[in-house]
C-alpha cells in the first residue's frame, strides 16, 4: 500500500481545524463583473487577478496552509477563442508579475493539470516559477490551470496500473490517490465558489468529498478579505461529523439517535 502523507476522509477522521487548512475557490463572476459596468468580459479577468492577490495576502495572514484556485477548466476551451488567447496571455504576464511576490513570503507554486495544450513558453515559466519556490514553506498556492476532476482520476487511474503492470484487481483507495495530481495537498476543508452558482464544475472530484462548501453571490473581482472571513466564519460555524453523529463529536450520550450520513 502507498502512504499518503495526508488522512483520507473516508478512511479515518481527520482533524478539523479552527482555520481551514486547506481552501479551495472556484473564481467565478469575472465577465459578469466586467458586463455589469460595460466592460468588455477580459477586463473583469485582468480585475480578478487582483482579487487573487488580496486573497492569497488574507490567507497568509489568517495561517492557511494550502489554498487551490481553479484558473482554467479543461471546459474553459469552449469559450470564445478571442477570450481563451487573453486568458493565456493573462496567466504568462501574471506569472512573470507575481512570481518574485510569491517567492518572497516564501510560498511554493504549483500548477497542476494537462498542461499539453499550453505553448511551450508558457510551460517554461510555469517550471521556473515551481523550481523556485520549491523550497519555500510558509504557504501551498496551486493554480489548477486546464484541470479537470474527472481527467485527474482517469490519468491517476493510469498511472496506477502503469505501476503495477499485469495486476487487475486488489488496489484499494490510498494506491489511486497517491496518483491524484494534488496527491501532495490535504483534502480541502472549505470550497469556495463566487459568482452566484451552486456546482463544482468537474473540480477537484475526488478531493472534495467531505469538504465543507460556501457559496456566495459575490463576484470574484468583488471578493476579497472581508469576504473571505466570512466563508471562514461559516465554515467555523459548522459541526463536521464525518459521517459520525453529532453526539458522537460533541461528546454526547453514547446511544444517541443518529443525525445523518453528513
Amino acid at each position: 500500500m502507498v502512504r499518503l502523507p495526508f488522512t483520507s476522509s473516508t478512511r479515518s477522521v481527520p482533524e478539523a481545524a479552527q482555520v481551514p487548512r486547506h481552501i479551495a475557490i472556484i473564481m467565478d463572476g469575472n465577465g459578469r463583473w466586467a458586463r455589469k459596468r460595460l466592460m468588455p468580459r477580459v477586463a473583469g479577468h485582468a480585475k480578478g487577478v487582483d482579487s487573487l492577490r488580496e486573497v492569497i495576502r488574507t490567507c497568509l495572514d489568517r495561517g492557511v496552509e494550502f489554498l487551490t484556485v481553479f484558473a482554467f477548466s479543461s471546459e474553459n476551451w469552449r469559450r470564445p477563442q478571442d477570450e481563451v488567447s487573453f486568458l493565456m496571455q493573462l496567466f504568462v504576464k501574471s506569472l512573470k508579475a507575481e512570481i518574485e511576490r510569491i517567492h518572497r513570503n516564501n510560498i511554493r507554486l504549483r500548477v497542476v493539470g494537462d498542461l499539453g495544450r499550453f505553448d511551450q513558453g508558457l510551460v517554461d515559466l510555469i517550471r521556473d516559477g515551481e523550481a523556485l519556490t520549491a523550497g519555500n514553506t510558509k504557504m501551498n498556492l496551486t493554480i489548477c490551470a486546464n484541470y479537470g476532476g474527472r481527467w485527474d482520476i482517469m490519468q491517476a487511474v493510469e498511472k496506477m496500473m502503469a505501476a503495477a503492470p499485469g495486476r487487475t484487481d486488489g488496489f484499494s483507495e490510498d494506491d489511486l490517490a497517491s496518483h491524484l495530481a494534488l496527491s501532495f495537498s490535504p483534502e480541502p476543508d472549505l470550497f469556495i465558489r463566487t459568482g452566484g452558482e451552486k456546482r463544482i464544475s468537474n473540480f477537484m472530484l475526488w478531493q472534495l468529498a467531505y469538504s465543507e462548501l460556501y457559496f456566495t453571490d459575490k463576484l470574484w473581482p468583488e471578493f476579497g478579505e472581508a469576504e473571505l472571513d466570512q466563508a471562514i466564519a461559516s465554515y467555523q460555524g459548522r459541526e463536521r461529523r464525518f459521517g459520525r453523529t453529532s453526539e458522537q463529536v460533541t461528546g454526547g450520550a453514547a446511544g444517541a439517535a443518529d443525525s445523518g450520513h453528513a
